[in-house]
Formats: C-alpha cells, structure tokens, sequence
C-alpha cells in the first residue's frame, strides 16, 4: 500500500471513532502518529478531526514513548499521570526508568515524584560527551550502584558545551545545511518535524536534557518547512508543464481579489441553477468529481479496519464477497482508464484529473455511468452504521450467498447466553438446555458438529445467525448491540405502512 493509501485509510477510520466520541486516547495517538509519518501537520491533523492542536501535541508526545513503556500503558500497568512525566524523558532515562519499574525489588518513581528523579541535580558521568579526565571538580560514586556522577554542575556543562559546539563544527563540515543546539532542558519531538536526508538539505538537532545526556538527532527539518518546500516543488512542475512562464514576474491583474470573488461566484450561480436542466451531465460530474476529489466533495472509502486483529482481516480479505467486490472495482477501473491499485476514489487530490475523467464519463452511456456511481456509494458504505441496516433491509441481502460460519466467527464468540441460544438453533432446545452449564468452548464445539454433521449429530444446513440477518438481532436478553438500537429508530420509515 502507498503512503496515501496509508494516510487516507488512517484518516478515514479515525474520522469514523471521532464522530464516537469518546475515543480511546491509546487509538488516537497510534492514529496520529501514523498521520504525521505520512507527511500530515499538527495543524492539518487537528483542524480535520476537529480537535485542538495542543491535544494532537500531547498524543503525539505519547506516541514517541519507547515501545515496552507504551505497552505497559496500554495494559493499564501505568498510569496517566506517569506516562505524562515520561513523555519530557530521554530515551535512556525511559529505559532506565522501565528497568526499575519492573523490577519487584526496586520501587520506581511515579507521578510528581518522578518528575523530580527526571530532573533532579544529579548528572552522571555517563552523560559527558567529553573526555572525563579533564573535568577539575569532584566526581562522586554511589555505593550502592554502578554510576558516578560531577559535583559541579557549573564546570560539567562548561566542558559539555565545548565539546557540543566541536560536534556542531564536525556535522557542519560533513555537509549538513544547519546544527540547531536546543535550550537545555528542552525536549526534542519529532511530531513537527519531518525527515530530511543530508543531501536535501536536512538539519541536526542537539538536544540537552537536564542531566546532562545530549542526543544527536540527524536528519529533520521542521514540518513548516517541509510543506513550504513541498509548495515550491509544485509550482516549478506547473512552471515546468508551462513552458517555464510560471517563473515570470506575474503582472498585476485587473481584477482585485474580491473584485474576482464576485465574478466568480455569479458566473457559479448562473452555472448552478442550468446544471439540473442536464441531468445527464450531472451524474456525469458527481462521478468525476467524488473519484478525483476536485472541488468540494469529499469521499471516505470504508477501509475496512479490522482493528489490529489479523483473523478478522484475513476473513473479510478471503470472503467471497470481497472477491466480487474487487472484480467489480477492477472492470471499472479499466472503462475508466485509471491505475489498477487502491480504492476508486482517488488517495490524494491532484492525481486524477476531474476534467480528464468527465471527457471519458461522458462517452459512456447513463447505465455505464450509473454503475459507476453505484460502485463509488458502495465503497463508501460505513461499516456498522444505521444506513447498512436499511440498505440490507431494502435490498433483501441474503448473507447465505457471501458468507458462512467460520473459525475467526467462533473465535470471537464470548457470550455464553448467545452462545447457548445458537445452540438451541441448530441442534435443539433439548440439547442447548443439557449444555447450559458447559464452558462456551464445548458449547461452540457442540455448534461446529452439527454444522458438520459430525460428533454424531445430524448435519445442519442453511443456518444463519441472528448478527447475519437484516435486520440484525440479538440473542441475550439485556439486547446489548447499538445496531438494533439503531434500526428500532428508523424502521417505521422503511416497514410496509398496514
């Protein structure tokens, strides 16, 4: 999958669990964090999740958290309040700090008290960057561990930042374009910057923690910077198409930009108010224009996150379903003549052209087009909302044709009262009763028999259950699922009226 592809399937099942709030904060910062690697702002993040960028900062400062203590955190083996202090550590002193956490013997310092431990007065010699011999203080040894430390702060960071200032001449004569040395005490994040390589004019980082320890952070410039380049880089290949005129002074126009603005929006008007006249156009249009993202539409392909959890994606992948989904995607990429890769929408804005593809669309007859424009409202289809009820209503889907029972559906079952009611489905309230003490596992195995017709039992064919029908049911009593919920609401919109 392309980075696009990446960036857009991310925002699009992050968009999904924002319209749910409250969202898992763990979801959000593995969310941004992956938005950011695929080149997205602080700000860009922020202002289409509807979020504050101080929020996005502060999740995406979680993120860069060494994976053991991001784990932990996700266990709920550490808490907030802690993994808040961790997120102003160097790596080493999360590393350090983590051997103690699991260690039973040792007693880690947590909330406040670990912000002291963090950035107390102590530094050890492990942090100089100099060679030690020529420090002229005192250098203290703890009895009770392997580190030493300098008793004078003063003389340490004297010595510290020559040899900072040396590392800073050396990466300057290696050909990097700048060597930023932060403020001590100041944390470097990668969250607003973005990779650069020497040869592209890249800057190293020193940073200073307040211990002493310096990291070299080669290779970033700053996220402002970066889209800044990405917009020159834009507009010298429209210059480049255009012959090189773009790089011309630009004369000044006649119209002064509000002046424009008028004339743009009644010559809009009048365009708008013909446009339903030719409806054939339109379709035409909507087509183009939801497929290459021109103008104000805005299509989120369903993209189908299984949540981190592999059998889930190997069993919708593997389904026959999918199979005839992308056979269709595939014929209709080639009447259109686009790429054989990712959705039908297009991943990014400027990669297809909306002219380009209403010249093709209008060659097409209205049936070709409205398959088109069905295939797109399909791909957009979000799992598990209200509309896949009624459209599974109004369509009489019959889940028999596109899916049957399979070990991930087993897999996933805990409930023992819905367990036991499958039960009784496919081999009788007899046999469920006998069974209602047993574990869920031999109850599912009691399942699989009769849907085999092995273990002695009668083979059952045909048997759907009730979270595969339209509209969906629940087995336990308590009706726990926000689908049935959710069609109670609508139905009487979409039952025969007696």
């Amino acid at each position: 999958m392309e980075n696009g592809d990446d960036a857009v399937a991310i925002e699009a099942s992050l968009a999904e669990n924002v319209a749910r709030l409250p969202m898992d904060e763990i979801d959000q910062y593995e969310a941004f964090s992956a938005l950011t690697e695929q080149g997205r702002s602080i700000s860009d993040i922020a202002g289409q999740f509807g979020v504050t960028e101080l929020l996005v900062k502060r999740r995406l400062a979680i993120a860069a958290l060494i994976p053991p203590v991001l784990k932990a955190y996700r266990d709920g083996s550490i808490q907030p309040e802690t993994i808040q202090q961790l997120t102003m550590a160097t790596p080493r002193q999360q590393k350090a700090w983590f051997k103690l956490f699991r260690d039973p013997e040792e007693h880690a310092p947590t909330g406040r008290r670990l912000k002291a431990w963090l950035f107390g007065a102590e530094i050890p010699v492990s942090s100089a960057i100099f060679p030690p011999e020529r420090y002229t203080g005192n250098i203290v040894s703890d009895l009770f561990g392997d580190e030493r430390y300098f008793d004078d702060a003063e003389k340490f960071w004297k010595l510290q930042m020559e040899a900072i200032i040396h590392r800073q001449a050396a990466f300057l004569e290696e050909g990097w374009r700048n060597v930023v040395i932060l403020e001590v005490g100041a944390h470097f994040y990668q969250y607003d910057k973005v990779k650069c390589g020497k040869a592209k004019g890249g800057v190293v980082y020193i940073s200073c923690a307040a211990n002493g320890e310096i990291g070299f952070h080669e290779g970033w410039i700053d996220a402002k910077e970066a889209a800044r380049r990405e917009k020159e880089k834009a507009r010298a290949a429209t210059s480049a198409e255009s012959g090189g005129t773009e790089d011309k002074p630009a004369a000044k126009p006649e119209l002064t930009s509000a002046a424009m603005r008028y004339v743009d929006l009644h010559r809009q008007n009048a365009v708008r108010v013909e446009l339903p006249k030719s409806p054939q156009i339109a379709l035409r249009l909507l087509v183009a224009s939801v497929i290459s993202r021109d103008g104000l539409w805005e299509a989120q392909p369903e993209n189908q996150n299984a949540h981190r959890h592999e059998a889930i994606a190997a069993s919708v992948a593997g389904s026959p379903a999918t199979a005839a989904f992308d056979a269709e995607r595939d014929a209709l990429r080639a009447l259109l003549g686009l790429s054989a890769e990712g959705y039908l929408v297009a991943q990014e804005r400027g990669t297809v052209s909306a002219p380009v593809l209403l010249a093709r669309l209008l060659a097409m007859t209205d049936g070709e087009a409205l398959r088109v424009l069905t295939f797109l409202m399909a791909e957009a289809l979000p799992a598990g909302s209200a509309i896949v009820e009624v459209l599974g209503h109004l369509l009489a889907v019959d889940m028999d044709q596109w899916w049957s029972p399979d070990e991930t559906f087993f897999a996933l079952l805990r409930d023992k009262e819905a367990i036991n009611a499958m039960l009784a489905e496919v081999a009788g309230k007899q046999t469920a009763s006998i069974h209602l003490r047993e574990t869920a596992k031999v109850q599912k195995d009691a399942i699989r028999h009769s849907l085999a017709g092995t273990g002695g039992r009668s083979k059952v064919e045909g048997w759907k259950p009730r979270y595969f029908r339209f509209p969906l049911q629940c087995y336990a009593k308590r009706k726990g699922l926000p689908h049935v919920t959710r069609w109670n609401a609508v139905r009487k919109h979409f039952e025969p009226k007696h």
